[in-house]
This record gives C-alpha cells, sequence and structure tokens, in this order.
C-alpha cells in the first residue's frame, strides 16, 4: 500500500486497466496516506469513505480513470457530501447534485475520496478558514500552501491522492502549485465545463486539474473538459486527447518572458534566482529566449475592478443575510465592487480586451510558442501570515496586489500551467508560469512536460511533511 502512493497517476491507471491493482486497494492506500499525513497538513477536513468504496466496487476498467481516487476542491458541489465553501454560513450544507467537473470525473471512472481544503469562498491566497483551520505546506508546516486551492495542491504532494481539482480566478490553482512543488493548470475559458448560474458567461474564473506531473494533470484534463449545454461557452473536446498530445509534442523552440510582467510587480531575490535557473535550462535544451512581454501596466487596476464585481454578483445575499459570518476578505471585495461605478467596469473592460490582444499577438504576429515568467513572487511564507503586504521595499494596500503574477494572465484568458523549478536555499518549491496560445491546452502541456524532463522534478513528491511548528508561550 506504501508503494501505490509513490505512483504517478498514469502509472495507476495502467496498473488498474491491467487488473494488476484494485480500486478497492487504490482507496485503502489513500485513506492509510490520509490517516499517517494529514493530522500534519490538514489538506483533506472532510472524507466520504463509505461512498468512495462503493464506487470502487463498481469502477470499470474500460474507463479512463479506471477507479483512481482523487480529491476535490470544497468549492464544488459533490452530491451527498458535505460542502462548506469554507464559510460558517455552509458548515452544514450537504449538497443534491454534483457539479459538472465532478460529474465528469466519475463518469469517466474517478473515485472521489473526500474534499480538499479551501478558504472562505476562495477568498485569499492562504488556505485557512474557520471551519477547518489553516492547511499547512508539506515542504515546511509552518510555511502557507498559498490558496484558495491550497487543500488539493497539499494532498497532492502529501500523496493522500493522485489528482485532485483546482479552481482559478487570480492564481488560486497555480499559487498553490507552486508553493507547493506540483503541476496545476489553468485552463482557457471554457475548456472545462462548470455550473454559474450567476455568470454563466463569465471567464475570469476556471476550474482546472492538478497533478504531480504534468502528464498526470494532461489525464485529468481529459477527465473534467468537454462540452456541455448547461454551460454557454463550454468547448468540444479536441480530437486528439490532451494526454497523447502531452506525450508526443514538440518541445518548445521560441519563448518570451519576463521576470516582472513589465515592471508592474517585485520579485523576490529567491524566486529570481530559481527563474534565472530555469532560463538557463530552456536555453540548454535548445529554446530561443526574448525577453519581452504584453502591456500589462493596468493589468493590477484592471483585475481588481473585475474581482470587486464578481463578488457583488455572487456573494450579494451572504453579505446581506450573513455579514457577520464572512471574514474581512469577502467583505473587503464585496464592499469595493459596490463602490465602482458604470465607468469604472467599462475602462476595466476595455484596458482586459487590450491586454488579450497584446497577448495574443506574441503567439499569431510574433511566432511564440509559450510566454514564461514566475508563478509567485515569494517562495513559501508563514502559514500564519494572512497574504504578502510587500516585497523589496514596496508595499502592498491590499491583499490580491502580490498575486498580480497570475492575476494579469487571467486577464489574457491563455491557458497558463505552474510547473515546479526548483528550490530555495531553504529547500522550499518555487515554480514558473508557461502561458501558452489561445485553447492550446495540448501544446502548453506537451511544453510544459518537455521542460519538466529537464529539470527531473516530476518525481520529487509525494514526501512526509517537513519541520515543526513553533511553540509559544503565554
Amino acid at each position: 500500500m506504501t508503494d501505490l502512493i509513490h505512483l504517478t497517476a498514469c502509472a495507476a491507471v495502467d496498473m488498474l486497466k491491467a487488473g494488476d491493482v484494485t480500486p478497492q486497494e487504490m482507496v485503502d492506500a489513500a485513506y492509510d496516506r490520509i490517516e499517517a499525513v494529514d493530522g500534519a497538513v490538514n489538506a483533506t477536513p472532510i472524507l466520504c469513505r463509505e461512498r468512495a468504496e462503493q464506487q470502487a466496487k463498481t469502477a470499470s476498467r474500460n474507463t479512463l480513470l479506471a477507479g483512481l481516487p482523487v480529491g476535490i476542491k470544497d468549492l464544488s458541489e459533490v452530491e451527498g457530501v458535505r460542502c462548506t465553501y469554507g464559510s460558517p454560513i455552509f458548515k452544514d450544507y450537504i449538497p443534491n447534485f454534483s457539479d459538472i467537473p465532478v460529474v465528469n470525473l466519475e463518469r469517466h471512472g474517478a473515485v472521489l475520496i473526500g474534499k480538499t481544503n479551501t478558504p472562505e469562498f476562495g477568498a485569499g491566497a492562504n488556505t485557512f478558514n474557520a471551519v477547518f483551520g489553516i492547511t499547512r505546506n508539506p515542504w515546511d508546516i509552518s510555511k502557507s500552501c498559498a490558496g484558495s486551492s491550497g487543500g488539493s495542491a497539499v494532498a497532492l504532494a502529501t500523496g493522500q491522492c493522485w489528482l485532485a481539482s483546482g479552481s482559478d480566478l487570480g492564481g488560486s490553482l497555480r499559487t498553490p502549485a507552486s508553493f507547493c512543488g506540483i503541476v496545476g493548470l489553468r485552463p482557457s475559458p471554457g475548456r472545462v465545463p462548470r455550473l454559474n448560474p450567476g455568470d454563466p458567461f463569465g471567464t475570469m474564473s476556471v476550474e482546472g486539474p492538478m497533478g504531480r506531473t504534468v502528464e498526470d494533470t494532461a489525464l485529468m484534463l481529459d477527465a473534467m473538459a468537454g462540452q456541455d449545454p448547461r454551460d454557454p461557452i463550454s468547448q468540444p473536446l479536441p480530437h486528439t486527447s490532451f494526454r497523447q498530445t502531452c506525450r508526443t509534442g514538440a518541445p518548445p523552440r521560441r519563448i518570451a518572458y519576463s521576470l516582472d510582467l513589465g515592471g508592474i510587480i517585485p520579485v523576490d531575490p529567491a524566486v529570481e534566482q530559481v527563474f534565472n535557473n530555469a532560463l538557463k535550462q530552456l536555453e540548454d535544451m535548445g529554446v530561443e529566449l526574448v525577453e519581452t512581454c504584453p502591456d500589462f501596466s493596468n493589468a493590477i487596476e484592471a483585475f481588481k475592478i473585475l474581482r470587486g464585481l464578481g463578488f457583488v454578483n455572487g456573494q450579494r445575499e451572504n453579505y446581506e443575510k450573513h455579514r457577520n459570518l464572512l471574514k474581512d476578505d469577502v467583505i473587503w471585495n464585496y464592499e469595493y465592487g459596490r463602490s465602482l461605478t458604470a465607468e469604472d467596469i467599462a475602462q476595466a473592460q476595455r484596458w482586459r480586451g487590450a491586454i488579450h490582444a497584446d497577448a495574443v499577438r506574441l503567439f499569431t504576429q510574433q511566432d511564440f510558442d509559450a510566454f514564461l515568467c514566475p508563478t509567485a513572487i515569494v517562495p513559501p511564507y508563514p502559514a500564519e501570515q494572512l497574504w504578502v503586504d510587500q516585497v523589496n521595499g514596496q508595499t502592498f494596500d491590499n491583499y490580491i496586489h502580490w498575486l498580480a503574477m497570475v492575476s494579469a494572465i487571467t486577464l489574457t484568458g491563455l491557458p497558463a500551467i505552474s510547473v515546479p523549478a526548483g528550490f530555495t536555499e531553504d529547500g522550499l518549491p518555487v515554480g514558473v508560469q508557461l502561458v501558452g496560445a489561445p485553447f492550446s491546452e495540448g501544446r502548453l502541456l506537451a511544453h510544459a512536460r518537455h521542460f519538466e524532463s529537464a529539470t527531473g522534478l516530476a518525481t520529487a513528491v509525494p514526501i512526509d511533511p517537513k519541520g515543526v511548528l513553533a511553540v509559544t508561550s503565554s
């Protein structure tokens, strides 16, 4: 059972299909691992073992995932399983339906073992909430795992599951991937269908896959993606699977890059060192590198406005009925959104349109295969620290400013993947972000796999939690 947790998702599926291991054995291995390590990291606070064992009994070898256990972020509904959204308002909520990506995963043979921790309604880039507490980084349990898909990232990094779901508005999937040494893909809007009745045509927030390797992440995308009539922007599957394109696709020839997105955000020296090493690895692969980037000068303000608008849309009822139960981050987002004028929103949309057009020109007119930048501007920081308030002497006045490296990429509408790139001198993971052409997830995954092969970091996880918590006395 111990050996099973070290398998990649792809290797585990191959064994399941061959009958060399059973879904029940995989489920047992997952729960044994959760029991062994989750007390230190608090990644998977909601378990559904009876449901998982029932799924394991009926799992078919002929499905894409063939009975593979996966974790689901606690912002997605799973029929019959507690869903708190990380909020006291919903601490006892049990939905009677499943979200579209969950339905797709189960249809493709996934066995859902539990819900992974998230900050309240996904707000805040550090995974903690009033229901379950802090989720800790397994590379150093005194550090943050980032958020809001921190529980999924930690579950993967510690071997509690082989695949896990995430969602991403302003880096919620990519930043935890960087902090925990795993892979996270933010797909193009519409690539993974979702239920969003309040904003069905929205393109800011997406669902996406997380894995220990790039190919594992491609496999999960195959199981999540596809057109669904309930999502008006959902896209049909490509003719060739994402996993196949990932395995056979060519390495990148030409990559544009920027350390700081044209100077809009400072970067910690420890991250800069790893990023420069990544550039050297790409040069050694024969990739032509050109330092250039889209014009992101208005990205921070545009994202702040559009995020605020989204919170007004999504949190009005909770704010009006349960304001006393909401954390400050959610209240700030909502009240900022309420303060916006129509002209503010229109300006943000114009800025976003210009950013998108400029980003697309990298691929359509300048012949780049990808754009590269860091995923996070800092290495993992103390878990009790709410957010990063300054870097290199520059102070940030709100909790989303430090996420500009990922939120700016959100505005482009392009697919982006965070891939492990190395470690700081203190042994903390650092990821880089590869951005691809519109709807080019397969090619982007192939580029990321070639980079992953060059770094040799695909086998760095799973790990046992490291470090100790500081003990304070009164």
